[in-house]
C-alpha cells in the first residue's frame, strides 16, 4: 500500500461523511442531539465497535 491508497481511502471517507449532512442535515443534527445524551462510556464504546469493525475490514481486505 503506498500512500497515494492512504490518501485515496482517507478522501472516500470524507465523502461518505459528507452525505449524510447534505442529504438530511435535520435528520444529522437530530442524530448528534441523541449522541450528546448517551454517557462517555457509551460514546467510548461505539468508538471501540467502530475501531474493530475498520481493523476487521482492512483484516478482510489484506
Amino acid at each position: 500500500m503506498d500512500s497515494s491508497t492512504l490518501w485515496l481511502a482517507l478522501a472516500c471517507l470524507l465523502v461518505i461523511e459528507g452525505l449524510l449532512p447534505f442529504f438530511s442535515p435535520a435528520g444529522w443534527r437530530r442524530m448528534f442531539e441523541q449522541i450528546l445524551k448517551l454517557s462517555n462510556g457509551q460514546i467510548r464504546f461505539f468508538g471501540l465497535c467502530s475501531i474493530v469493525a475498520g481493523l476487521a475490514w482492512i483484516a478482510f481486505l489484506l
